[in-house]
């Protein structure tokens, strides 16, 4: 399918250029439709419809292989077993990384870890999205899984938490680097309105490691640097079966023909450039890498610093805070000059972005983990410390919100099968958070609170999987195959974002307020060292208080109060995030693939051209639609 996007008019008022496309319909011949360049695209639409590459072809090639039902069981089981792995290691790793920090008594540092584990994944997204479409998903599989075992190696050796930072951003590169490509290669072996039932096969695993995890973080807190190091060996070895699904579509594609007959249509970027242009086309020019390394500058220059300069001795005003933070300020223009004027591949096309089915989309993935982050940060801690759970009972209940967001997802996907619709589920989702962020307002410490909390994570975890896929799937809907990954590292690398905005503000808030209420609480006490104890080594305080003793209840009163600020930001932060999902369109899913799409032209009232797909014609003619337009939306 091939054909120009819609662009914006220009100041000048030049008319519309309307030149003759080609598109091949995917269910008959090929038909010429115009293509109209200069006008703006107010509707849903394929954007930037061209000739796909030579990458995306050889994707389209060995997708095709796997047809049978029962071939498709053994590859989305293939993807159930990786993202098995990577889901338990995730779930442990979050709990262990606080036994890990609170035994450099660097337990407030949580927050900075996550902070540059999610800006090194909004960098990671559109790298392996890009490269995916040039090299292959198997070839950037297999380098994201060499750097997830080696980040994982580091974190398990680290002796401080320098090393062990470092660690962890090699572990997020490749983590996140397995987390898309699943994603990509279940959208690559789906269609539209089986999208979201086949993108929760790599959430499936959680509805299991809820109940499981909790038992192993049981024993394997005595030893958390040996438990990571486990999936050093682990997880390459879960891979296997899916890696081998990949080699027998590749042996398949050559067997019957299809591969030799597109290498003679066709040729592959490296050769048609050779080896020079190849890097410079591709690494600098298509990766837009001054684009990746100045929004990287951005995101950690920026949050890093907020989330470090709190605690026990206030860093705001020395040089090793305020210099980074500004920096990070002043790259913003660079960034957006260059992604404006000179960049050939921005990292947001402007027309995608400039419709609001997509950015719609993508200031709920920011918000979507920025408030999650707001409750979920210290939640682990919190449990332990302030509600006096066991390990085991902390991790269950920390590990509910993903177990319930999964069992109502997958059986909305299954649902979205025969509906086709997702926008009213979205806004049903997004609204119910701001009631159980209430209920996370309410009960936010002591024993009392058990049951109350408990109920407050299922439900966050309910509505978020009327949500979180479907509107992941709704960006997909608007664009072909050969944008499809980049669509999908869009939304990924906002959800990401949002991760480290959520980890920088959680830090600053619990290293700003934490100390002053531990302080007050110890300021009778003849221990002048108890805040500092209770604030750096949480889980070592509790071993020598117990639950009861008064040191142990002035910690639990300020972890309640600084638990409720944290979760009444996240409620006032629900109402962005509703607004954003009413701006969303209500794209049909349609029995096909991206790819197979079949784009016309038409005029709306106005007069003016757009592309369509039938599922915008079936949108605006609904009486949905109809009431949206008294609101312009």
């Amino acid at each position: 399918m091939s054909a120009e996007s819609v662009s914006d008019k220009g100041s000048s008022g030049t008319p519309p250029v309307v030149n003759e496309t080609t598109v091949n319909n995917a269910t008959g011949p090929k038909k010429v439709v115009p293509r109209v360049e200069g006008l703006r695209s107010n509707n849903i639409h394929l954007f930037n419809l061209e000739e796909k590459t030579y990458g995306v072809k050889r994707i389209e090639v060995l997708a095709k292989q796997y047809k049978s039902p029962l071939a498709y069981v053994v590859f989305f089981f293939s993807i159930f077993l990786v993202a098995y792995a990577y889901g338990l290691d995730a779930t442990m790793r979050g709990t262990l990384q606080s036994y890990a920090t609170s035994s450099y008594a660097e337990h407030s540092r949580i927050a900075t870890v996550n902070v540059v584990r999610s800006a090194t994944s909004a960098l990671a997204q559109p790298i392996y999205a890009r490269l995916s479409d040039n090299f292959g998903r198997l070839e950037l599989f297999l380098v994201s899984i060499v750097l997830y075992v080696v980040g994982t190696i580091v974190m398990s050796q680290a002796y401080d938490f320098p090393r062990f930072a470092g660690g962890s951003v090699l572990w997020q590169f490749g983590y996140s680097g397995v987390i898309i490509l699943i994603q990509i290669m279940s959208a690559d072996a789906s269609t539209l309105n089986w999208r979201v039932a086949c993108s929760f096969v790599a959430a499936l695993p959680f509805i299991i490691n809820t109940w499981v995890s909790g038992n192993i973080i049981e024993v394997a807190s005595t030893n958390w640097s040996w438990n990571i190091g486990f999936w050093a060996f682990a997880f390459p070895l879960a891979c296997l079966p899916l890696i081998g699904c990949f080699l027998h579509m590749w042996f398949l594609s050559i067997k019957n023909g299809d591969m030799r007959r597109l290498k003679e249509e066709d040729q592959s970027d490296f050769r048609k450039l050779g080896f020079k242009k190849f890097m410079v086309e591709v690494f600098f020019w298509k990766l837009d890498f001054v684009g990746l390394f100045l929004l990287t500058l951005v995101i950690g220059l920026i949050l890093v610093p907020i989330s470090v300069a709190g605690g026990i001795e206030n860093q705001w005003a020395t040089a090793d805070i305020l210099v980074p933070f500004f920096l990070g300020w002043a790259c913003i223009p660079f960034f957006a000059v260059w992604e404006i004027k000179y960049a050939r591949n921005p990292l947001l096309p402007s027309d995608m972005v400039k419709d609001r089915a997509v950015w719609s989309a993508l200031f709920i993935g920011v918000f979507l983990t920025f408030i999650w982050y707001m409750q979920g940060d210290f939640l682990y801690t919190a449990l332990v410390v302030s509600f006096n759970e066991s390990t085991k009972s902390a991790q269950r209940i920390a590990s509910l919100y993903s177990f319930a967001s999964v069992i109502t997802g997958s059986l909305l996907g299954l649902v979205l099968v025969r509906i086709r619709r997702l926008k009213p589920f979205v806004l049903f989702g997004v609204s119910g958070w701001m009631l159980a962020f209430g209920l996370l307002i309410h009960y936010r410490g002591d024993t009392r609170s058990h049951g109350g909390v408990i109920g407050a994570q299922v439900l966050l975890g309910f509505f978020a999987g009327f949500f979180t896929y479907p509107v992941q799937a709704s960006i997909q809907a608007v664009v072909d195959h050969e944008r499809m990954a980049i669509a999908l590292a869009l939304y990924l690398t906002s959800y990401n974002i949002g991760g480290a905005i959520g980890g920088a503000v959680s830090g600053a808030v619990w290293q700003d307020i934490m100390p002053r209420e531990l302080e007050k609480g110890f300021a009778d006490f003849t221990n002048t060292t108890l805040s500092v104890f209770a604030y750096g080594s949480p889980f070592e305080f509790i071993l020598e208080y117990p639950w009861g003793t008064p040191e142990r209840m002035v910690v639990v009163e300020a972890y309640k109060y600084t638990q409720k600020i944290l979760c009444i930001i996240g409620v006032c932060l629900c109402i962005p995030l509703i607004g954003a999902a009413f701006l969303l369109r209500n794209p049909e899913l349609k029995s096909v693939q991206s790819f197979e799409l079949d784009v016309s032209t038409t005029t709306d009232e106005d007069g003016e051209k757009y592309y369509e797909t039938e599922g915008y014609k079936a949108e605006k003619n609904s009486l949905w639609q109809r009431m949206m337009n008294l609101f312009k939306l």
